[in-house]
């Protein structure tokens, strides 16, 4: 299915992970039980698919494999609609509980009756797309003014969506981590309000409440899936998906919580180096990857806590499996239910690939015949432009780049 020479090129750091002393100290149950009870109360709230890809595990030798498809979440097309609207609201109500003296009830944001107060906020935050896009929704739900800042590779598609929620899209030289401290700038020189999803000294409330929002997927997995996977491949990225969704499943199944695998691009291996230096490392992107929304170069501190003490194992994958995972899921080569996923969201597809087919990987990793494994579909087709190169022509290992004039 894969071309066994680019797997080869898929690198594994197997991990002993300590029992988990940060996890309910950075993410307690009551976070996630605050944002499942307020998401799921908003209009278009359902619970997205749980997908069997029963012919993808027949070729791999596994038991069953799961895949979570993030893409219908909200219209706005991944997981990302869940925490950083989330985190608006939350941002919006300690501003105004601040000025008033007093707790704000959640309802009396969304009843409209600070409708003027918080029309003279304005939030900002850095993303590489579907973040922004979440956080452009919450404001125009919420009714704040918005600016989102993007890098340079970020393509027109994703930048014109979140103006098409009312943002104001500030585009700027360098990666996704020249943005956030961009963010950090303009907030304090401005009086702005930031709502990032990494975190850093200082920083750490606004992330969290994106890291709660992400549980409500976790525990709709929960409540669906009956059996605990043996086996959960995780986005890395700055680590916030992977840390709540970790917390979750820890709290909920306790020992018999599945093996956490964080994946991650082999340009952008930011938890793989951390990892491997025993504390948080920040690495340099030489090159941005087709995954965009992984494209990040450094963890966020309060996921990192987490992490750290959590996964059994950190891979890094190449940039041409891209392709192949998408087209293989989109044309349901195995005989699946076709899926139309995003770059982004294949990352725990090939790293499982990689790993199944690898025959000292897979005994690393412990993918016996009756493992059951859970993908997470992180996002939908986001940037269709992107989707038709990769379905076109999947071992084209830059058909992200957008050279349309901006």
């Amino acid at each position: 299915m894969f071309p066994l020479d680019e797997i080869k090129k898929t690198r594994l750091l197997s991990i002993n992970p300590s029992i988990v002393s940060s996890r309910d100290e950075v993410l307690p149950g009551m976070l996630f039980d605050e944002a499942e009870a307020v998401i799921t109360s908003w209009d278009g709230y359902r619970r997205t698919p749980l997908i069997e890809l029963s012919g993808v595990a027949r070729e791999l030798n596994l038991r069953t494999i799961h895949y979570k498809h993030e893409g219908p979440r909200f219209g706005l097309g991944s997981f990302k609609a869940l925490g950083g609207a989330y985190a608006v609201l939350r941002v919006i109500q300690r501003t105004l509980s601040k000025r008033a003296g007093r707790l704000i009830d959640i309802h009396e944001i969304t009843d409209g009756r600070f409708a003027d107060q918080i029309s003279e906020l304005t939030i900002i935050s850095a993303t590489d797309g579907n973040h922004g896009r979440s956080v452009a929704w919450g404001c125009n739900r919420f009714g704040a003014n918005c600016r989102i800042y993007i890098h340079a590779e970020v393509s027109d598609f994703r930048a014109d969506a979140m103006r098409e929620l009312g943002a104001a899209v500030v585009r700027i030289d360098g990666d996704y981590d020249a943005t956030v401290e961009r963010t950090r700038t303009d907030a304090e020189k401005n009086g702005w309000m930031i709502v990032s999803d990494t975190s850093w000294p200082g920083y750490s409330q606004a992330p969290r409440d994106v890291m709660a929002g992400y549980g409500v997927m976790a525990r709709e997995i929960i409540r669906e899936i009956g059996a605990p996977p043996t086996h959960v491949f995780l986005q890395g990225g700055v680590g916030g998906l992977a840390a709540a969704v970790i917390a979750v499943f820890q709290q909920e199944w306790g020992n018999t919580a599945p093996r956490n695998i964080v994946v991650e691009p082999e340009l952008a291996p930011c938890l793989f180096a951390s990892a491997k230096a025993h504390e948080l490392t920040r690495v340099k992107i030489e090159r941005e990857t087709l995954m965009a929304g992984l494209s990040c170069g450094e963890p966020s501190r309060i996921a990192w806590d987490v992490l750290a003490e959590a996964v059994h194992g950190f891979m890094t994958i190449p940039e041409t499996l891209v392709g192949p995972a998408v087209r293989l899921l989109a044309n349901g080569d195995c005989g699946d239910t076709p899926i139309l996923a995003g770059e982004s969201a294949v990352a725990g597809l090939i790293g499982l690939m990689s790993g199944a087919l690898n025959p000292e990987m897979r005994a690393a990793i412990g993918l016996e015949s009756e493992a059951r494994v859970l993908l997470l579909g992180s996002e939908g087709v986001t940037d269709p432009g992107v989707f038709e190169a990769l379905l076109a022509n999947p071992a084209d290992p830059s058909p992200h780049r957008d050279t349309s004039p901006r």
